[in-house]
């Protein structure tokens, strides 16, 4: 089990893509019409610290609506590691990317991206 303060390590299935983040305070799911789908559980940057570390011809980017937000996963496996923000220095990890036992006891928020735009707890 990771300690409270520990940084949480993270990567795609085949390893070209990979992440750190400051431990944080909850992870949020997101209902919107694409999270959903991804079923991702997201560490934002900020208010966390982290990094992502990957050739950028590692990288496949989908971009839709708005074009504010590509969603990043690996060129070989497929995995979907993080979003970045197009216009601002912004991201959010996936932490299913991180092993599950380094996850024990993090509290999962649950932000309604269809409707409402509020965290539902």
């Amino acid at each position: 089990m990771t300690e409270n303060n520990q940084p949480l390590a993270g990567a795609c299935h085949c390893g070209a893509v990979r992440f750190t983040v400051s431990r944080p305070e909850f992870a949020v799911s997101c209902n919107c019409s694409i999270c959903r789908r991804y079923r991702a559980l997201w560490a934002h940057c900020p208010p966390n610290e982290g990094s992502i570390e990957a050739a950028p011809e590692a990288l496949r980017s989908y971009t839709w609506g708005d074009g504010d937000i590509a969603f990043n996963s690996c060129a070989t496996c497929g995995c979907l590691t993080h979003w970045s923000g197009t216009k601002n220095d912004r991201f959010a990890v996936n932490l299913a990317m991180v092993d599950p036992a380094a996850l024990d006891g993090l509290r999962i928020r649950h932000f309604d991206g269809a409707d409402s735009w509020e965290f539902l707890d």
